[in-house]
């Protein structure tokens, strides 16, 4: 049998301006432009693609951007108390961030109305800091005690640089534990006290350092780490970890190796390998130093020497990329 010669569709409507904000609907209803096609073949092909594009660093320009980084990538429990740039709406009397919420919540409103935003959750789009923006205006209006559900955002609608008040410090509470996701953790119970203590037992002890920006150090089994999250470019970060690696100049003290770095959300994070016994007090005077050391290094510009270049390439051959 003959295949059927495809027909034009005629247009239902007037069609848009050139120029002019086309609405969203349904993916299988006439596109509101005119077109006569459905809204997923025609402008509902580029939002979806605006949505799912990838935003490469979602937390620039905030404050503390690589804190946020950390909070993201490394950190198991830590909480930060968030400021919006317009008033709190009446009955929400805070907004924090948290790494992880109860049953991997996107976003939850309290009893008393207070909102939780969790932060080490699935992305539904390409950028992060519209899916969290999303999440956090639909957890300001929901009902008290209520989870709120992922879904995708709008590819026009806000990010969290929109909302959050820009002018404020990005203030991180490292936990031991996830009694923050209760306003009573004493009084928990059942299955609740249950899943508390499960999500306590396998919680990676971590410290952020003081002395320097971004720093965490952490206890495992076998070795302690300090996880660095850096926010120089990365070609020039690389050159200058590598001038030191090559001098000798790159460790924490004895029994300490820069062991490579890992890239996310745009930035640089070098590791260090720590003796077991290094605890996070220990290593602030001597990550410190590096620092000073670091901030020397990267104002060379020369050609790399044939030992930096190999040095390069060691630290090179051991990134990796976790966003």
């Amino acid at each position: 049998m003959a295949k059927k010669r495809a027909t034009a569709v005629k247009s239902k409507g007037p069609r848009a301006e050139a120029g002019a904000a086309v609405p969203v609907v349904g993916a299988r209803e006439p596109c509101p432009c005119g077109s006569g096609r459905r809204y997923k073949a025609c402008h509902g092909r580029e939002a979806a693609h605006a949505v799912t594009e990838l935003v490469r660093r979602p937390f620039e320009g905030l404050p503390g951007e690589c804190d946020w980084v950390a909070l993201r990538e490394l950190v198991p429990a830590a909480t930060v108390e968030l400021t919006l740039k317009d008033a709190l709406p009446e009955g929400v009397p805070s907004v924090t961030l948290g790494t992880v919420l109860p049953m991997a919540w996107p976003g939850l409103r309290r009893d008393t109305g207070a909102v939780l935003l969790g932060l080490q959750n699935d992305a539904a789009s390409g950028d992060i800091s519209r899916d969290l923006a999303d999440t956090l205006q639909r957890a300001l209006t929901a009902e008290p005690g209520s989870p709120v559900d992922g879904r995708r955002p709008a590819a026009d609608g806000p990010r969290l640089q929109d909302l959050l008040e820009l002018t404020v410090p990005f203030e991180p509470v490292v936990h031991t534990g996830f009694e923050f996701w209760l306003e009573d953790a004493e009084t928990a119970g059942g299955e609740v006290a249950a899943s508390l203590e499960r999500a306590n037992e396998a919680a990676i002890p971590t410290v952020r350092l003081s002395g320097v920006d971004a720093a965490y150090w952490c206890a495992t089994p076998e070795k302690n780490h300090l996880r660095w999250v850096m926010p120089h470019p990365e070609e020039p970060l690389l050159n200058a970890l590598s001038r030191l690696h090559a001098a000798g100049a790159s460790s924490l003290g004895d029994g300490t190796r820069l062991v490579g770095s890992f890239r996310a959300h745009g930035l640089v994070v070098p590791v260090w390998d720590l003796p077991v016994g290094m605890t996070a007090d220990e290593v602030e005077k001597p990550a410190a130093e590096f620092g000073e050391r670091l901030e020397e290094s990267l104002t060379r510009t020369e050609p790399l020497t044939p030992d930096e270049r190999k040095a390069r390439s060691g630290l090179m051959n051991r990134q990796i990329t976790l966003s």
